[in-house]
């Protein structure tokens, strides 16, 4: 049927059904006004002259009022408030009418009065009735019976949405939530059973099929949690994500997926001093080197949306120079962007592009980061990391508009044990010491892993579960830190605008997770269990490999900083000047003579507190790739 005609028929009836209730509505009036007995036969007269009247003038008001408009499967307060109104006025105008009619002969006074309660009665009670059922109808098989993790407005929204659906997919049984006001109450006419820690007993009661989180502000402690006691019910679950889509109260099936690792170990949204962040950039000339990367390609899509003057991209590999080159266009065809393929150890290429460009700001994120293949890669990780930095940040200091240089850094370079460690931290020296000798202002941000980055430990139990594993994880006791790609670089560019140059700015990675635990969840996610379905195999510490890795030097001073994600770890290089610009000279003489021995005692002079490291082989080093612990 044509969905006008349809229409139309839906208001003829609810029409037809309301001029029905008047007359029902004024005879109820009289009979309760005689105590429900029987009517006297001049008053029925009376009711029976009067009725015309009724009917006419309240029918008119009704569709005057617009009561037609709204659908009985949706009626609402508004839709109620507008009754009354619609209830109210006719009742008013059918008084006077009746009075200049007749003068209300034979109309008891109460008579009008008791109208008005018994039709707004009679009008709201049949919509109501029949959105409940629409909501609430008895065919349950249809669908997937759902326990509501969470009764807040997230699983208010959820559970709106799966009542109102047509197909019936899913049935909301009713709701947990931790929170005791709301225990014992109802969510849209569905009961909250109780807390969390009943629900693998609720579940079994309540025959649940299905378990959905709809706690989109869980901290990643709470979610681990929750996931757990969902695991223990053997049920599937998925999770509502999205915080900012309740500002909209745009919830629906649709947005429910399976819960990942980044839900179980981010954290809560961070809140950055945007105003102060665009102000810091906007309008400027930004150089990203390592733009490509995976941090470095972040920070260039966060930039972007900054408004600087113009973007400046150099990196290396010609394949994610493209890929991000054409993600920028696509993004932001307005912004001004310049790409060089080059490698931050080509001086003469760096002292040119600081000569064309004029970059006003630096974001140093070029280097090599592997831990366990680095370890027999000596040359390439001074050169890279050490050197690479040296040249970028002595042109830096060079650049009379350049006004700060900012080195992403890494936990490892904390009591380094492995060669990426201490190359990290030789360029964190590198940067101290030119910041008290520049008009540039040098900042390192350190912080830890990064969930997702190119060669993690997240991609790689990816692959290794997708084929059947094992999947297979250094030490038990190994762990680390972790944050998403996003949260580091909003953090790199919130320390970036808030430095005064010198500092190392420490970024709060909250607490370590395990490993072993990583690998655990990453399996049940999938949906098969560790241990049976898929193995986990220890294969023991690659070199220069750390149990548990650290932010800080006991012996730096921490200290505040307006952001409470930031903090400031202040310590001098232990080097002089005169010592570490002998030391790198050093160096860069074995990298041209391809000395590594040297090299390697060198770094170990320039870094009395580390340790050096055992040397690997090739195929070692390779399979330490293919099993890095972070």
């Amino acid at each position: 049927m044509h969905p006008m005609i349809d229409r139309l028929r839906s208001r003829t009836a609810a029409f037809v059904h309301d001029l029905l209730t008047i007359p029902l509505a004024w005879l109820l009036a009289y009979w309760l006004r005689f105590n429900l007995d029987a009517i006297p036969a001049e008053f029925m007269a009376s009711w029976q002259q009067s009725l015309p009247w009724v009917v006419l003038v309240q029918g008119s008001v009704y569709w005057l009022f617009g009561l037609y408009r709204g659908v009985w499967r949706f009626a609402s307060l508004p839709d109620l408030v507008r009754m009354t109104k619609a209830v109210t006025a006719g009742t008013l105008l059918v008084v006077v009418i009746l009075f200049i009619v007749n003068r209300s002969e034979l109309v008891p006074r109460s008579v009008p009065v008791i109208y008005l309660g018994v039709q707004l009665l009679m009008l709201a009670a049949p919509r109501i009735l029949y959105r409940w059922m629409k909501d609430h109808r008895l065919n349950l098989s249809s669908g997937q019976r759902v326990l509501i993790v969470g009764a807040g407005r997230a699983g208010d929204l959820l559970a709106r949405d799966m009542l109102r659906g047509s197909q019936r997919a899913y049935f909301p049984v009713g709701f947990v939530d931790d929170k005791l006001r709301r225990q014992g109450g109802e969510v849209q006419g569905l009961p909250v059973f109780g807390g969390t820690d009943a629900i693998a007993e609720i579940v079994v009661r309540e025959d649940v099929d299905l378990l959905m989180l709809a706690v989109p502000g869980a901290t990643a402690r709470e979610m681990r949690r929750l996931v757990e006691l969902c695991e223990q019910t053997g049920r599937p679950f998925r999770i509502l994500p999205e915080l900012r889509s309740l500002m909209d109260g745009q919830i629906n099936i649709s947005q429910l997926r399976p819960v990942s690792i980044e839900d179980l170990l981010g954290r809560e949204p961070i809140e950055l001093d945007w105003p102060e962040i665009n102000a810091g950039l906007a309008g400027r000339q930004i150089l990203v080197t390592g733009a490509g990367g995976s941090i470095g390609s972040e920070l260039v899509r966060q930039i972007a949306g900054a408004g600087p003057a113009r973007l400046i991209l150099l990196e290396s590999c010609e394949f994610n120079l493209y890929r991000i080159e054409m993600e920028l266009l696509e993004s932001h065809p307005d912004l001004s962007v310049s790409r060089h393929l080059t490698d931050v150890t080509d001086a003469a290429a760096i002292a040119a592009l600081f000569h064309a460009e004029r970059p006003a700001i630096v974001f140093h994120a070029a280097a090599y980061k592997h831990v366990p293949l680095l370890e027999n890669q000596l040359r390439a990780a001074v050169r890279n990391n050490v050197i690479g930095t040296r040249i970028v940040a002595q042109a830096a200091a060079a650049a009379p508009g350049c006004e700060r240089f900012v080195l992403i850094s890494t936990d490892k370079a904390v009591n380094p044990t492995n060669i990426m460690g201490a190359t990290k931290r030789l360029a964190e020296a590198i940067c101290q010491d030119l910041d008290g000798r520049s008009h540039c202002r040098f900042i390192t941000v350190r912080f830890g892993n990064v969930l997702g980055s190119a060669g993690s430990v997240v991609p790689l139990f990816r692959r290794q579960i997708e084929r059947g594993g094992p999947v297979t994880v250094t030490h038990p006791e190994i762990e680390r830190f972790f944050m998403t790609i996003p949260e580091a670089c909003q953090l790199i560019m919130q320390a970036a605008v808030i430095g005064d140059g010198g500092e190392i700015f420490v970024l709060d990675m909250g607490e370590p997770i395990k490993i072993r635990y990583l690998a655990e969840q990453m399996i049940r996610l999938s949906g098969q269990e560790p241990g049976e379905d898929i193995l986990i195999e220890y294969v023991g510490l690659r070199p220069g490999e750390k149990l548990y890795e650290e932010l800080f030097y006991a012996s730096e001073e921490l200290v505040a900083t307006g952001h409470p994600k930031i903090r400031v770890a202040r310590q001098g290089t232990g080097l002089s000047a005169a010592e570490l610009l002998a030391g790198l000279e050093a160096l860069q003489g074995y990298v041209d003579a391809f000395d590594e021995t040297r090299m390697l005692s060198r770094l170990q002079a320039l870094l009395p507190g580390w340790r050096r490291p055992s040397r690997v082989a090739p195929s070692e080093a390779h399979a330490a790739v293919e099993n890095p612990s972070a």
